[in-house]
């Protein structure tokens, strides 16, 4: 069953990154145990592109960070330094929202499911991480 959209804001600590996201008031965030991800705490519900935009000038306040294969962009807010957002390896069709820097009040429920990023082909096979980014019409 198609669960209805509702629309998140969110951004980082000091303010000057805020997005807008349009995903279900349930949702199912991924704790995932990469070396930046395991560092970082992050915990992160994933969204079609098209779902996602950035708001105001928060562009100019962005920086980006790969490595590995490059494939993901972990954007940071330069001022404060928080990733509310980035583009996962998983998912670079989508976007990976951390969800506790959603705003309060939209986010009715959060399941949380694990993802070996330290064995990221294994568990990139065996979850349906991929669907995620995907649209429901599809």
């Amino acid at each position: 069953m198609e669960q209805e959209l509702v629309t998140h804001n969110g951004g980082c600590h000091c303010g000057k990154v805020r997005w807008r996201v349009r995903a279900p008031s349930s949702v199912v965030a991924w704790k995932c145990s990469c070396s930046d991800c395991s560092m970082r705490g992050n915990v992160h519900f994933i969204v079609p592109s098209r779902s996602f935009e950035l708001l105001g000038d928060s562009e100019s306040y962005i920086t980006t960070y790969t490595f590995g294969t490059h494939t993901a962009k972990h954007t940071f807010c330069k001022i404060c330094g928080i990733t509310s957002f980035y583009t996962p390896r998983s998912n670079p069709d989508g976007f990976a929202v951390t969800f506790r820097c959603v705003d309060p009040g939209t986010l009715t429920h959060v399941e949380i499911k694990e993802f070996d990023g330290k064995n990221w082909e294994g568990s990139y096979s065996q979850s349906d991480i991929a669907s995620c980014s995907k649209d429901e019409a599809s």
